[in-house]
């Protein structure tokens, strides 16, 4: 989801946690495709977003609240290009699409509002979707994609799986999952085009 198809500031997410909480160990654990420390676990599922919060809170400026902690962390999501929902909207009517993302709960609800006022709904683009922290597993393990390419079924050959992280990309093809690297900012419709050029 983040990096391919909701745009992300990281450098912003930082801000906003300094400016917001004093959270200055928020460099130790933001990364843009694989977090780190108590991210990574929130993630993963390892930590529960209320653990989450109360962990930022107790190394924060007294005073700071929860709603602060979300409000910091959805800075990292900017919002998405017009064109991507269209593309998906089109690709929809042709392929079944799967959403695989390292994703926790407190970010998830945020990315649904940006899909909602781009025009569509995640339902409405993708048949199902897989998040980490439900999954309590991440990208780039084998079990991650295992999981997803079992549970949908069919033959790996016939997916593909597109990610802005190339170690994804790398653990997806090891786990026998067909994958493409996409460029943050650059045009994915024309990098679909080529790729599933004569596809069908």
């Amino acid at each position: 989801m983040g990096g391919v198809l909701v745009d992300l500031d990281i450098e912003d997410c930082k801000r906003a946690f300094k400016e917001y909480l004093g959270y200055d160990r928020i460099d130790e654990i933001i990364d843009p495709c694989h977090q780190k420390g108590i991210y990574g676990d929130l993630e993963e599922g390892i930590l529960s977003a209320e653990d989450f919060r109360q962990i930022v809170l107790s190394e924060s400026r007294p005073g700071s609240l929860a709603e602060d902690v979300d409000r910091a962390m959805w800075h990292i999501l900017t919002g998405i290009e017009p064109y991507k929902i269209s593309l998906l909207q089109k690709l929809s009517r042709m392929y079944d699409l799967y959403m695989l993302s390292n994703n926790n709960a407190i970010c998830l609800p945020r990315s649904r509002q940006l899909f909602a006022q781009a025009g569509a709904t995640l339902e409405e683009l993708f048949r199902k979707c897989y998040f980490s922290f439900e999954m309590k597993a991440l990208k780039p393990s084998e079990a991650f994609y295992k999981a997803v390419m079992e549970d949908i079924g069919g033959a790996p050959e016939d997916m593909l799986f597109i990610d802005d992280s190339q170690k994804n990309v790398d653990g997806a093809i090891a786990a026998g999952l067909p994958a493409i690297y996409y460029e943050p900012g650059t045009d994915l419709e024309a990098l679909l085009d080529k790729v599933l050029e004569g596809g069908n």
